[in-house]
């Protein structure tokens, strides 16, 4: 049976004890988020050898420069169209809302039946696409990033493992899930080659590792 979690308001320091104590069982089927599949290894090596190489730009970041959860059709905005992707037996309500459905995260292997406890994880954060060249982009592209429904770039997860995400790259955050590492990497050179951005040297080297096994 999957494992169900009860919603929480814990700091990220006590979350790893929340997936432990706060555990409820239910007959029902197990969610599997449907991220678009990314590329293979073979192919995101050959992406990373052609990326650009370049110290990150830290400085002026602001989250509402990329126009985020814009209206995809009818009613429904992006977040609502992952949740409903990602999810299994996703009930929506007349404006869209997830009213009811399980989520798998996939980054830490837990299953929760409220659209409360998942975040969207832009698997390439906003940040660091900025600080990648996203900061010489204009409005409509930097939208266009943020509510990314063709490449693997959103994904829904549990949300205080996107929070404690923030906006690192693989060279200091990966997902928990070591059985997940392998899709992550590909997804993130797949986006960042799609979009041109540049990596860091650290962030190449640890991706670099990470795809010798995949």
């Amino acid at each position: 049976m999957p494992r169900f979690y009860a919603r929480r308001r814990l700091s990220v320091a006590a979350a790893a004890t929340a997936l432990i104590s706060s555990v409820a069982l239910f007959n029902a089927p197990t969610a599997s988020a449907a991220l678009p599949t990314p590329v293979s290894g073979a192919t995101a090596r050959t992406y990373l050898a052609s990326l650009t190489v370049a110290t990150e730009d830290r400085t002026g970041y602001n989250r509402d420069l990329f126009p985020h959860w814009i209206t995809q059709s009818g009613s429904c905005n992006t977040r609502e169209v992952v949740l409903k992707r990602d999810g299994t037996n996703v009930q929506q309500d007349s404006s869209c809302a997830a009213t009811s459905g399980s989520w798998y995260s996939p980054y830490d292997g837990a299953t929760w039946s409220a659209a409360s406890d998942v975040d969207i994880d832009h698997l390439v954060p906003l940040a660091e696409a900025w600080d990648s060249g996203a900061d010489s982009w204009t409005t409509s592209r930097r939208q266009s990033f943020a509510n990314d429904l063709t490449r693997p770039q959103l994904i829904a997860v549990t949300d205080n493992v996107n929070q404690a995400k923030g906006d690192q790259d693989p060279a200091t955050w990966m997902p928990s899930r070591t059985a997940y590492r392998c899709t992550y990497v590909r997804a993130w050179v797949q986006v960042k080659y799609y979009y041109d951005l540049s990596v860091d040297s650290a962030e190449k080297s640890a991706l670099t590792n990470y795809l010798a096994g995949c």
